[in-house]
């Protein structure tokens, strides 16, 4: 148990059974009556944002999430199964826990997995990742100046838009959280 001016960006609370990160908060006192807290909270399990007002000092439940670096070993049907760096245990997280973040992600990577009570809640990525391309169209010589784009298919086989001068084979680092070109790597 915590209250709420002990809130932080991600943290996890248990409200009413489900459980909800917190994205932003802010301490507010209006002129009249006593402080609340404003909060925007994220379902860990769907996604969905809302928005909630506590008054200050009520208490709340802190979920219990270990965060533990493991590493993507193979994807087993309908689970990608992940290793425990630490441990060198293994374990299976359903597709949908990993939602987007397969597009991403490659044999032997490193990613945060969250654990709540023995379930997988969700994969954090690093911020940005680099992925060979694996085919993109030519580009054509005229067009190297207009900066233009062009789809792109990366190694994992998700499709990005990249600058019409990027060429089949080329590493470039990608936003693990829109999928949008950040720049080419050079050796």
């Amino acid at each position: 148990m915590a209250t709420t001016n002990d809130l932080k960006n991600g943290m996890v609370l248990n409200l009413d059974g489900q459980l909800w990160s917190v994205v932003w908060f802010q301490h507010h006192k209006p002129g009249k009556g006593g402080a609340v807290m404003r909060t925007k909270l994220k379902s860990v399990m769907s996604g969905k944002v809302v928005d909630k007002t506590f008054n200050a000092d009520v208490k709340v439940d802190v979920a219990n999430v270990d965060k533990r670096t493991m590493t993507y070993l193979y994807m087993d049907r309908d689970s990608y199964v992940f290793m425990d760096t630490d441990t060198y245990e293994q374990t299976h997280v359903p597709a949908e826990t990993v939602g987007n973040a397969s597009h991403f992600l490659l044999e032997n990577q490193n990613a945060v997995v969250a654990v709540h009570e023995g379930t997988p809640l969700y994969i954090e990525l690093p911020a940005s990742v680099e992925l060979t391309i694996e085919y993109t169209e030519p580009g054509i010589q005229g067009d190297r100046s207009t900066g233009g784009t062009k789809p792109a298919r990366l190694e994992t086989g998700y499709e990005i838009a990249v600058p019409l001068f990027i060429t089949t084979g080329e590493v470039v680092k990608v936003d693990t959280r829109d999928g949008s070109y950040l720049g080419r790597v050079t050796s």
